[in-house]
């Protein structure tokens, strides 16, 4: 897909993000969007298109990072309840509680015993958060291996993304197959028909955004609520004595 092409379809769905917003916001709705996938499969580059028109105030991204040593003593999922949504939120967790069922299983940050805890009461957790009015959408990003290992070389290469390399990454390219079983034991056993996993195909980034985007305004009932939107006001007459320019020492250089 061209980038002319991909970047007018992308307005269209962030003209509905933006109406699907302001009803959130008018109908005190909450939702929670989970994004999972391999390392480099696009889970950071499809939420920054999602936010990129939308308020931080009712779309809010969760990035959580290693847990603490006090996280660690609490409830695991204690962390991730927290940025639970109020009325009129819409959370977007890239990675979730679900690094317990990837990361931590494959490279042994938790035990076994936590591991099968965690996979036997999820589902009954998600169910819990249905049923308490959160809208939840969970997507796994899919991405094959030859593309993967592309797109790691292209981070290696790049110095403006060499803030996404971490020894993490460089395991998950190379323990491939312990990460594809994990998931396939996270999709198994964690996708219930009230909460179902949808897997996006990813090799093709454009369409991966589009078709993600796309899917999650299609599973929220949202409706068009009409704005009230304001007038140009005629600006005041500049007072006596007001000069034009403001009393500063220092202005940026027009270096461009």
């Amino acid at each position: 897909m061209k980038r002319k092409e991909f970047e007018s379809e992308l307005r269209k769905l962030q003209v509905e993000l933006v109406r699907l917003q302001t009803w959130v916001k008018a109908t005190g709705a909450k939702v929670v969007v989970v994004f999972e996938g391999r390392d480099t499969a696009g889970k950071g580059g499809v939420i920054s298109r999602i936010m990129q028109r939308v308020s931080p105030r009712v779309f809010r991204h969760v990035a959580l990072p290693a847990p603490t040593e006090r996280e660690k003593s609490q409830l695991y999922i204690q962390r991730y309840i927290a940025h639970f949504p109020a009325a009129g939120e819409i959370i977007l967790f890239d990675r979730s509680w679900y690094n317990r069922a990837g990361v931590e299983r494959v490279m042994g940050f938790c035990s076994k015993d936590d591991y099968e805890r965690f996979m036997r009461l999820v589902p009954s957790f998600e169910q819990e958060m249905i049923e308490n009015g959160i809208i939840l959408l969970k997507y796994f990003l899919d991405v094959s291996q030859d593309e993967q290992r592309r797109r790691f070389a292209d981070r290696i290469d790049e110095p403006i993304k060499h803030w996404k390399l971490s020894p993490m990454d460089t395991e998950s390219v190379r323990r491939w197959w312990d990460y594809t079983e994990a998931y396939q034991d996270m999709l198994r056993g964690t996708d219930t028909a009230a909460s179902p996993w949808y897997v996006v195909p990813s090799d093709d980034k454009r369409r991966a955004r589009l078709n993600l985007i796309s899917h999650f305004l299609s599973k929220i009932p949202y409706e068009k609520v009409k704005v009230d939107l304001p007038k140009m006001p005629k600006a005041q007459s500049r007072p006596k004595g007001v000069e034009d320019a403001l009393p500063v020492r220092d202005t940026v250089p027009s270096v461009y």
